[in-house]
């Protein structure tokens, strides 16, 4: 029993994460993240796989990443500045910046 029950959360999380990627993907593409960024290149902005790797292994990544996509900002990356997007969700934003911070 606990096996199987194994067996079926491991598969619920193979199943998830292709979700959660389409998700983010959407968000990106609702949001006009996707005018300034790409997934593998730079645009405007950073790459999102270029930010992925930047904050790997930063455990207050996903904090840092929530603020400067709600409120913007600038120098991280260069001078050109990101704007706010205070009118994204809180949840949506979360969801965005976890499917960034999952590039690879």
């Amino acid at each position: 029993m606990v096996k199987r029950t194994v067996e079926l959360a491991l598969c619920l999380g193979i199943l998830a994460a292709p979700a959660m990627a389409d998700a983010g993907l959407q968000l990106a593409q609702k949001n006009n993240c996707l005018s300034c960024h790409s997934v593998a290149n730079k645009v405007v902005g950073p790459a999102y796989k270029d930010v992925a790797k930047k904050y790997a292994g930063d455990k207050g990544a996903a904090a840092k990443l929530f603020t400067k996509v709600k409120n913007g900002g600038s120098g991280v990356w260069g001078p050109i500045p990101m704007p706010a997007n205070s009118a994204v969700s809180d949840a949506d934003i979360k969801t965005l910046v976890k499917w960034v911070l999952a590039q690879k």
